[in-house]
């Protein structure tokens, strides 16, 4: 063979190479090689460390290394470090970081679909939620993103949503009357709080201890762990237990970058975050035993309103989406057993 011939060959090996491993130069940005060509992808978000979803993580990142024997690991990056979740989600779309962890709730800025699941009250119980999260739909709902460039991993159990205030307890839709409640950017969760008869607050969630403790809101909703963990039991000392919503939160990685890893990293990936899946599901529940203990040791009432109420007051916002795609996924919910 010539010396043509051998540079012919080896420019269509490059070439070969740099079409199988499509979108290389976001790859690289976004994950770091050593010598030994150890593939290194970065993983932001804003929850503590001691977080069960944070924990979730680790557990996803030590099932990686350890399936790759050691040719691909994650770096977390926890504590909002790089930013809020929002900054995330947008430094996933254009390259700065390979996986990041998101509430579907504000997926919803960038997919519609997911105000499925800050509409209140579809999910009948815990089970049924887990169980439409591992139907099809539940599949469906994890890939939407993919157009978008946004490749859904797994889900995380983020429990449910609870209204939690300063001023009294709610345990009727009409304690929530001429109360702000503080609620995530997002357009669904307004609506719910309208329609039950409270007053909306949009607030960053890094800010809403400050606005508790100033009287810049009545109350907020969210779940045990994270109740107390932000230590905003320190300012509300009244938590209704009446579930209006349950959100996952979901672990996504850039479609680039996701393409470009080879195939079996990529088999290592998924079985990685679906194990940590299982696996931060039961400390979610361990975690939520354990800190509603600690909140009513703090000092903080703690109550399971009869939510019947709550559901029929909901039913008009539940019924708006007749004839829309919403409508047409709540249907789906419901038709699982």
């Amino acid at each position: 063979m010539g010396n043509r011939d051998i540079s012919l060959l080896l420019v269509g090996v490059v070439i070969g190479l740099m079409i199988a491993v499509g979108g290389f130069t976001l790859y690289v940005r976004n994950t770091t090689a050593d010598d030994s060509g150890v593939i290194t992808l970065r993983l932001a978000h804003g929850l503590d460390a001691s977080h069960p979803v944070h924990q979730g993580m680790v557990y996803m990142a030590e099932r990686l290394a350890e399936k790759s024997d050691g040719a691909a690991r994650i770096q977390i990056i926890a504590g909002g470090v790089l930013g809020s979740e929002r900054d995330n989600v947008e430094q996933l779309g254009r390259g700065a970081l390979a996986i990041t962890k998101v509430s579907a709730a504000a997926m919803e800025a960038f997919i519609p679909e997911m105000g499925l699941f800050s509409l209140p009250y579809i999910f009948r119980d815990h089970d049924h939620f887990w169980r439409v999260l591992h139907s099809p739909l539940g599949q469906e709902m994890l890939s939407l993103g993919n157009a978008a460039g946004y490749r859904g991993l797994c889900y995380y159990d983020s429990g449910s949503r609870n209204f939690y205030t300063t001023t009294r307890p709610i345990l009727t839709p009409d304690d929530l009357r001429g109360q702000k409640i503080r609620v995530m950017e997002s357009r669904t969760s307004m609506d719910m709080i309208r329609v039950m008869g409270g007053e909306p607050t949009p607030i960053s969630w890094g800010e809403l201890y400050t606005s508790l403790q100033q009287g810049v809101v009545d109350g907020a909703e969210n779940n045990p762990p994270s109740f107390y963990t932000s230590r905003h039991y320190e300012v509300c000392k009244f938590f209704s237990m009446n579930a209006h919503t349950r959100i996952p939160d979901i672990l996504l990685i850039n479609a680039d970058i996701w393409n470009a890893l080879p195939i079996e990293i990529q088999v290592w990936l998924q079985e990685a975050a679906d194990e940590s899946s299982v696996y931060q599901r039961e400390l979610w529940r361990i975690e939520t035993e354990r800190s509603l203990e600690e909140v009513q040791a703090r000092g903080v009432e703690v109550h399971y309103p009869d939510t019947a109420p709550f559901v029929e007051r909901v039913q008009p916002l539940i019924e708006r989406y007749e004839g829309t795609r919403l409508g047409e996924l709540i249907q789906k919910i419901r038709d699982i057993e």
